[in-house]
């Protein structure tokens, strides 16, 4: 059975998927453990960046302009790409879901939803919150595992170091499995964007320590 998996990662103009646009897609497609395509694209933007958003990511509106593709083009793309059966691996993937999620609705309103319900989701933030103590953001994972660093905030070094991250994770226990479809939020704020009928969502704490296999949050939210 041929396994397909999809690391991507999403740049944005801000934090609101409903009112902000991706500037920069990147997705890697692995099948049977081999990387077979790495796909990375700027989306044209008619608007000036914020500041902030430059700052971060580097990118700027003369890379949008010279080297992007229009909006409707990148979401053609990553439609072509996601017919397949998949596995679909982001670190903090329900933003990046919640983004995907709105490009694919503006031009495809009658496939949208139902073009990712039908895909297997991993949140590698969720993992990795029941592995290691505070912080776990992507750069973390990378220095926790000792991964090769790479250009932070840019979608494909991150999509890259991803790859790597998920392999370490897969080394350290074999439970990914468990985690798919399920995604932990921080009790504190809820759930960030666009609630999926297809996810499990539940609140999951800060630990100190990688917690025991009754107390992943696969686990945890089965036994409610």
């Amino acid at each position: 059975m041929t396994i397909k998996k999809i690391f991507f990662d999403t740049e944005t103009t801000g934090l609101n998927c409903r009112n902000c646009q991706i500037i920069e897609l990147a997705m890697i497609t692995v099948v049977d453990g081999k990387i077979v395509e790495e796909y990375d694209e700027f989306i044209k933007y008619e608007k000036s960046l914020p500041f902030k958003i430059t700052k971060i990511t580097g990118i700027t509106d003369a890379m949008l302009e010279n080297e992007g593709l229009s909006e409707k083009q990148v979401a053609s793309d990553l439609r072509e790409r996601l017919l397949d059966d998949a596995l679909m691996i982001a670190h903090n993937a329900q933003f990046d879901l919640s983004f995907i999620y709105f490009l694919l609705k503006k031009y495809y309103p009658d496939e949208a939803y139902g073009l990712l319900s039908k895909l297997d989701w991993l949140d590698t933030l969720t993992v990795l919150k029941d592995r290691k103590k505070y912080p776990h953001k992507l750069i973390d994972a990378v220095r926790y595992y000792e991964v090769e660093e790479v250009n932070f905030h840019r979608a494909i070094d991150d999509t890259k170091a991803l790859y790597e991250v998920f392999n370490e994770l897969k080394k350290e226990r074999n439970d990914l499995d468990e985690y798919k479809n399920v995604f932990g939020y921080n009790p504190k704020y809820g759930v960030g964007g666009l609630k999926f009928k297809f996810i499990k969502y539940g609140a999951q704490q800060f630990h100190n320590f990688k917690v025991p296999d009754n107390m992943i949050l696969p686990n945890l939210i089965s036994k409610k």
